[in-house]
């Protein structure tokens, strides 16, 4: 289909705003990158047209592209192509694929796009010479899901945006395998929780039934088409296949069915078949029969999917691991049966004592040294934290805590070297100073053992400054800032319980690795403070975007005080676990009250359910296992928050 009279000058202006993100390229230009649409170059074909692999000049540089040609028969006309141009010009994001610029000359219509090696990713699982491990598989749907609850959320906009056609075909793969969401012409945007009503569009085998009978679309439909396509991915199946028969040829009514039945293992696609963990097999089915429920509003959203299939992943990466590895430590799997022997069990027998003492326990049951991962710490000069904080100007100071004031500097991500201007990668500068004199030399080796204190979830220290009377800690900068502020503003009430769990989880794997290393990395007594010991409190639990926990000030507390206590930052552990699943500020005494309100229900009470986080916050199946124990106390939520108002 071609541009009418005046068209052009429509479009030209629809992506005028848009000029600096996407080129408006001449026909001459892609006549030239595609050998004049040469069909040896050809990559891809369907209802639009052609796709060709071209390499095309811009910026005095060659780049490899994609360059979709509309042809008069397409289905898709001029309003999906300008829709494609407005949708990628303004949207950028890991795992969506990148519009790079377009032409309309002589009532053309095409698109050039950035260049995804690997293709599609219908191709990879319907072609017999071509084959995606499992992990593989569950990493391109958390890649898609990604980019599709982007999508939904709108970016930083009040206004999200429906895919419409999530499909496949429609999941590009790069050199590195991740997943690139494309094809927008039938996208519509619309406000955050709003529907719209319009004509059926999409593709057969993933259309939404609610939508396909009343028209009405939401973003409860793309996570249905979402739903088909992990079943696709899990099975190796079309999502309509005729060779199956009239019964079976749809991929949804047959997964369901296996599902209903448990046949799970039947449903596996054969060239990954045994390969996929029992446990990991079964929620992920739940996820993808979730996503096809026949009421729209009882489907996850996109950001639970995500929390969902990223736990998966964690769990049956460390399932391979465990497996590959010839000695492992830790406690037993009979740890999963005392939790569920203990949820069963009489009131009579709810306090008894856990087998021993916690802080023995926790000793015995991990081994630190295999925790402990060393990194470089970079030694900065005073000037060089000048110039990260343009001479620690008021618009990067951070605030004051009890051992100093905090900045906000930035630095390349690679060199650590400063960057005068707000580029770069930002860290927060945290300043410690003393009255007294103190060993410089031991002080530098304090310093040197900090390195050892690596860990997923305790926020990264990247180097220091010391001066004579003064010591500059630099660490990593965590945007999605602390949980006290999530918990105030409502954030936390709203995650989804995966979330929670892994939010807590996260705190209690910190806080005993913190406990671990008491042991193995020796502490000086050099320095100065009034401030207490460390304890778990609120602001220092650090959030990033994906809500991984990161524990921040531990480095402070090594260098001011004594060795890190278990039993203290366990009493605020049992306070944090209860807000996070309640999603409300709690009082210690509303936490005691909760507790007895779980006692009189026969529940274990929160203080032993926190204590089980700590025990088993390295165990294989921690989320998932906490996961089971914590669904069972969803119903009392309501009770709790009457409770705590009390």
């Amino acid at each position: 289909m071609y541009l009418g009279t005046g068209e052009g000058d429509k479009l030209s202006s629809l992506t005028s705003s848009s000029t600096q993100s996407c080129r408006r390229f001449s026909l001459a230009e892609i006549q030239s990158a595609t050998e004049n649409f040469g069909d040896e170059l050809v990559i891809g074909q369907g209802g639009f047209g052609k796709v060709y692999k071209g390499h095309i000049c811009f910026n005095e540089t060659s780049h490899v592209v994609a360059i979709k040609r509309l042809d008069s028969f397409s289905t898709q006309g001029e309003h999906e192509f300008r829709a494609e141009i407005e949708m990628l010009s303004k949207l950028r994001h890991p795992h969506l694929v990148s519009l790079i610029g377009y032409c309309n000359d002589n009532k053309e219509m095409i698109l050039v796009y950035e260049y995804m090696p690997h293709g599609a990713l219908h191709d990879h699982l319907h072609k017999d010479d071509i084959h995606l491990s499992w992990v593989q598989r569950l990493k391109v749907a958390i890649g898609a899901a990604r980019g599709l609850d982007y999508l939904h959320k709108g970016g930083d906009s009040k206004h999200g945006i429906i895919h419409r056609d999530v499909k496949s075909s429609n999941i590009l793969l790069d050199e590195n395998w991740e997943a690139m969401i494309s094809d927008f012409g039938l996208s519509k945007i619309i406000p955050v929780d709003h529907s719209f009503y319009a004509s059926v569009k999409g593709t057969f085998g993933y259309l939404d039934p609610e939508y396909f009978y009343t028209k009405k679309q939401t973003r409860a439909t793309d996570v249905y088409a979402f739903g088909v396509l992990l079943f696709e991915l899990l099975s190796g199946r079309l999502p309509v296949d005729i060779r199956y028969g009239e019964e079976q040829c749809s991929l949804v009514r047959w997964a369901k069915q296996f599902v209903k039945e448990r046949k799970l293992e039947q449903m596996v696609d054969s060239k990954i078949k045994g390969t996929i963990s029992s446990k990991c097999l079964r929620r992920f089915a739940q996820i993808a029969n979730r996503c096809l429920d026949s009421v729209p509003k009882e489907r996850p959203t996109m950001t639970e999917v995500v929390a969902l299939l990223e736990a998966l992943l964690d769990q049956e990466e460390k399932v391979n691991n465990l497996t590959k590895s010839t000695s492992t430590s830790g406690f037993t799997w009979n740890i999963y049966k005392y939790i569920r022997k203990s949820t069963r069990e009489n009131h009579d027998q709810r306090h008894t004592s856990l087998p021993m003492n916690l802080d023995n326990y926790i000793n015995r049951s991990f081994s630190t040294k295999k925790e402990i991962v060393g990194q470089d710490l970079k030694v900065f000069t005073y000037e060089e934290l000048r110039c990260a904080t343009r001479g620690f100007a008021k618009d990067t100071y951070l605030g004051a805590q009890s051992y100093g004031e905090v900045y906000k500097g930035w630095v390349d991500k690679t060199t650590y070297s400063p960057f005068e201007c707000k580029t770069g990668m930002p860290v927060v500068i945290k300043s410690l100073s003393w009255n007294r004199t103190v060993d410089i030399e031991k002080v530098k080796l304090e310093l040197e053992m900090l390195k050892e204190f690596s860990h997923p979830n305790l926020v990264k220290l990247i180097g220091y400054c010391l001066l004579d009377k003064e010591l500059f800690l630099v660490n990593e900068y965590m945007p999605n800032g602390n949980f006290e502020e999530h918990l105030l503003s409502g954030a936390i009430a709203r995650l989804p319980l995966v979330t929670k769990v892994k939010i807590a989880l996260g705190i209690a794997r910190g806080i005993v690795f913190l406990h671990n290393t008491r042991d193995d990395i020796h502490v000086y007594s050099q320095w100065g403070g009034t401030i207490s010991m460390f304890r778990l409190d609120r602001h220092n639990i650090l959030l990033d975007e994906d809500f991984t926990v990161k524990l921040s000030d531990y480095e402070v507390t090594k260098l001011l005080h004594e060795p890190f206590q278990l039993q203290s930052n366990f009493d605020g552990f049992t306070l944090v676990l209860t807000e996070v699943l309640t999603g409300t500020q709690i009082s210690y005494e509303n936490d005691q009250k909760i507790d007895e309100l779980l006692v009189q229900h026969g529940k274990m009470p929160l203080r032993r359910i926190a204590r089980l986080f700590f025990e088993m916050c390295n165990e294989v199946d921690s989320e998932s296992n906490m996961l089971t124990l914590l669904e069972e106390y969803e119903i009392y939520k309501s009770e709790w928050s009457i409770r705590n108002n009390c």
